[in-house]
């Protein structure tokens, strides 16, 4: 995958990740730490999101780079394609 496909726009599903984050009794600021802690093993940088951004792709599916929904699917311990909206 190189930096072309890392920025393209992609629709997640909203309701699917608020689903994933509920089922670990997680608050939207633990599901940005889990991005922190999953982004800094995977690359040894704390990347994560906005709560406003959390906020933005649960409730409306806002698109996204496809390097945000890795991102999400690392914190979530899922596979990206499965927070892809169909």
């Amino acid at each position: 995958m190189d930096l072309d496909d890392d920025r393209s726009l992609v629709v997640p599903d909203g309701l699917s990740i608020r689903r994933r984050r509920h089922a670990r009794s997680w608050s939207t600021r633990d599901l940005i730490t889990a991005l922190a802690e999953a982004s800094f093993i995977a690359t040894g940088l704390r990347e994560t999101i906005s709560p406003e951004q959390v906020r933005g792709i649960e409730e409306h599916s806002e698109p996204i780079p496809y390097a945000t929904l890795r991102l999400l699917a690392r914190g979530l311990d899922c596979d990206p394609v499965d927070l892809l909206s169909s």
